[in-house]
């Protein structure tokens, strides 16, 4: 199975990197992990919310334009459903026994994602209700793929 991280701007952050990498080598053994780095757009001090809107429409483009028609899109959206991890790991189960081999995440910029990505989507899902910074989020999200991927195989991971 391949995995595709489409995210919205660069880490800056050397523990991040370093958490990234790891979880990065671990999956190895699982999937293949690919992440596509996209250009984030600069939001400007008390941005207005057509500002705002026309940021995440250009991020959005950019996100549409890198993906492929027959990957399963899952965006990362806090309206989206909000599975624990053995769900999770059945639904990551159940997309390659439909067939799936090409599953993609997308995390968005710090504006979230724009309407017309959200309705590409196959699925929208949530870590939570709270806000994380989506640098951060890419951690959570290769930790708990990792973690999915453990149930799956029967193996042992810490609860």
């Amino acid at each position: 199975m391949k995995i595709t991280c489409i995210v919205v701007g660069k880490i800056k952050e050397r523990y991040l990197v370093m958490a990234i990498e790891e979880y990065s080598k671990r999956l190895s053994r699982y999937c293949k992990l690919v992440f596509l780095e996209l250009p984030d757009e600069k939001t400007p001090d008390h941005a207005s919310e057509l500002v705002e809107e026309q940021i995440k429409q250009k991020e959005g483009e950019r996100i549409l334009k890198a993906l492929k028609e027959d990957a399963y899109v899952i965006a990362l959206a806090i309206e989206g459903k909000q599975p624990d991890s053995v769900e999770l790991s059945q639904q990551l189960e159940k997309l390659a026994i439909d067939g799936y081999s090409h599953i993609v995440f997308i995390i968005g910029g710090s504006l979230g994602l724009s309407k017309e990505v959200l309705a590409r989507a196959d699925t929208k899902l949530s870590f939570s209700r709270l806000t994380f910074p989506h640098q951060l989020m890419r951690v959570i999200l290769l930790e708990q793929i990792y973690r999915a991927f453990r149930i799956q195989y029967g193996e042992p991971y810490h609860k």
